[in-house]
């Protein structure tokens, strides 16, 4: 019972897609790598926005970098052996870093974090010029792993032509769209429905 949330890259509207799912699905949330922190730390949004129980990151990092280069400036070495899924008898939201390809130390990246927790993906990528690229690379990345893809979530302003070729090309499905929300609140996610297929992963068997 548990969903990795990744993003096309950094600010591509994962710390919403994760709040948005826990709030819809019940769950808890747990990001394994913090970065610049403080001041930033998604856990706080997160709850705020979903009430969801937050896990504490098993790394909490005070550079605004990859966790690779943060964890060196504190002479610290991430491990992919350094993470379990925390228990819980709810469904688990996980939280990546940045995009699938971020380095946690020389040799590990976020795809080999993921491949290690076992839990199936949700892509969070941007409504935008540009997204179609992102995503489907995001997407070949990922199969290259054989990591269980379930669709995409888009945030920004809704763009049906977007949308519909990062179905086509990226042969997937979009999960949801979450359009600029001002302001930002709980009840604004609440009165986004989940799509079918969006919280499948809940009966997911790993």
């Amino acid at each position: 019972m548990k969903v990795f949330v990744t993003g096309t890259d950094t600010d591509a509207g994962k710390t919403v897609v994760s709040a948005w799912l826990c709030l819809h699905a019940g769950a808890d949330y747990w990001k394994p790598i913090q970065t610049g922190h403080p001041p930033d730390r998604d856990a706080d949004i997160v709850t705020s926005l979903s009430g969801a129980h937050a896990h504490p990151e098993r790394y909490l990092l005070r550079a605004p970098l990859s966790g690779y280069d943060a964890a060196k400036l504190e002479g610290k070495r991430i491990e992919l052996d350094d993470f379990n899924v925390p228990a819980t008898s709810r469904p688990l939201v996980i939280e990546g870093a940045g995009g699938v390809l971020v380095p946690l130390n020389e040799s590990a990246t976020t795809l080999d974090l993921m491949a290690r927790l076992g839990a199936p993906v949700i892509v969070a990528a941007r409504s935008g010029l540009g997204t179609i690229n992102h995503t489907c690379l995001t997407l070949f990345a990922l199969r290259s792993r054989n990591l269980p893809v379930l669709g995409v979530v888009l945030s920004g302003p809704l763009t049906p032509s977007n949308r519909a070729a990062i179905e086509h090309f990226g042969n997937t499905k979009v999960l949801a769209e979450i359009p600029p929300l001002a302001p930002l609140t709980r009840d604004a996610l609440k009165r986004l429905a989940p799509l079918p297929g969006a919280l499948d992963w809940i009966r997911w068997k790993a």
